[in-house]
């Protein structure tokens, strides 16, 4: 498959690329209103972050106890029902006089509801595509993300503005919604890849197999920990500048669109089997800048460079698939989603702690560093195996 035509003529493609759009629409006007209702309660930007990614947090307990129902789920009633319950998460959310100890409850079991969305979603790709188009359609999928994170967090901001946070998560619900509806019109029925009911057990053994080859784990550090790191950056757009967080938020998500154009289409397969760690790099070092406090439109070209990073991801997706049996696939990419987004919401956390304690600036610039040892220390793991004849580099082939 080696075109976005032939990608929209797959059938099933079509549907389950615009139910994503409106999931994405839906947290990038939800995400931002809800931070900004927490830190308008709190002005703590810890809890404003950890607001926006702290449902990333309970996906590790998914990933533990739950991820094998995204082989052995039927796909279009597992996100038919994940989107439902966004849905009426959201709703709560925007309930007036809702405590702040609620709102984080609510946030944490939209974490537990998201925690089979990936696997589930990127195995049911797996599926429509098969593995050899996986990675042009992921592609497809992160640039419609780019582009709804602009136009989402431009509305959203807009909103926020005129009609206050509440408003905007009610919006949120009902783009959920009507998600849910695409999904269950759109999807054919289809049976699960694996046999077998989801169990703890189920999971455990699985998780426990993926992680068992050194290539997968590397991978999996690789995928988690770099660009996780950044996202707690990222979650400080809100306390770094509440009146231009929304400007921040489209730039990265415009250079996240540029990153994934790039690494998805344009890049001949040689080239880009290289490029693993030059954009890892990429993606952190424009965020030691902050440490200048530099000015919005310097902040936003800061964000707009590190957020073609973001493509990295791509090279060590098209690895993984490489090395992971088609029936595990949608576990496979599930643990993947389920462990980013956690060490995301685990990012938010700790840049938040640090902005507690400093400045948002000092955290965005703390995280960023972090960001680049842990790229430069996975290198140096990966070659010493691959001088004793184990790993190859982080996204080489």
């Amino acid at each position: 498959m080696r075109s976005y035509h032939h990608l929209f003529r797959a059938p099933e493609f079509t549907p389950l690329f615009l139910a994503s759009c409106a999931q994405t629409a839906a947290h990038t006007v939800g995400g931002p209103a809800l931070g900004t209702l927490v830190y308008e309660a709190t002005r703590s930007p810890l809890l404003a972050a950890v607001s926006m990614f702290g449902a990333s947090l309970a996906q590790v307990v998914g990933a533990t106890f739950f991820l094998s129902g995204a082989d052995r789920l039927p796909p279009r009633t597992a996100l038919t029902g994940i989107c439902l319950g966004f849905a009426a998460t959201t709703a709560v959310l925007a309930l007036p006089g809702l405590p702040v100890w609620a709102v984080f409850a609510v946030v944490l079991a939209q974490g537990l509801i998201a925690s089979l969305g990936g696997g589930v979603r990127w195995g049911l790709l797996t599926e429509i595509l098969s593995k050899d188009g996986y990675l042009l359609g992921r592609s497809v999928f992160n640039m419609m993300s780019g582009l709804m994170q602009i136009a989402g967090y431009a509305v959203g901001g807009v909103l926020v503005a005129v009609l206050s946070p509440r408003p905007s998560l009610l919006l949120a619900a009902a783009v959920y919604a009507v998600a849910a509806v695409g999904l269950r019109a759109g999807l054919s029925r289809r049976p699960p890849r694996a046999s077998g009911r989801p169990s703890v057990s189920a999971t455990w053994r699985t998780n426990a197999l993926l992680w068992s080859s050194p290539a997968r784990r590397h991978l999996y550090l690789a995928l988690w920990l770099p660009n996780g790191l950044v996202v707690g950056c990222e979650s400080l757009y809100v306390s770094y500048a509440p009146h231009a967080a929304g400007t921040l938020f489209a730039c990265a998500a415009l250079g996240m669109f540029v990153g994934d154009v790039t690494v998805g289409r344009l890049l001949p397969p040689a080239l880009r089997a290289r490029l693993g760690v030059p954009l890892l790099l990429l993606l952190a070092t424009p965020y030691l800048l902050f440490f200048l406090r530099p000015a919005v439109p310097l902040a936003a070209v800061a964000v707009t460079v590190a957020s073609v990073g973001f493509g990295a991801s791509l090279v060590q997706q098209e690895r993984l698939m490489a090395v992971t049996p088609d029936e595990l696939s949608g576990h496979a990419l599930g643990l993947h989603s389920a462990g980013m987004i956690t060490m995301q919401g685990v990012s938010a956390a700790l840049a938040g702690t640090v902005a507690e304690l400093t400045s948002p600036a000092m955290g965005m610039t703390v995280m960023a560093a972090a960001s680049i040892a842990v790229t430069l220390a996975l290198v140096a793991v990966s070659l010493r195996h691959a001088e004793e004849g184990g790993l190859v580099v982080v996204g080489r082939r």
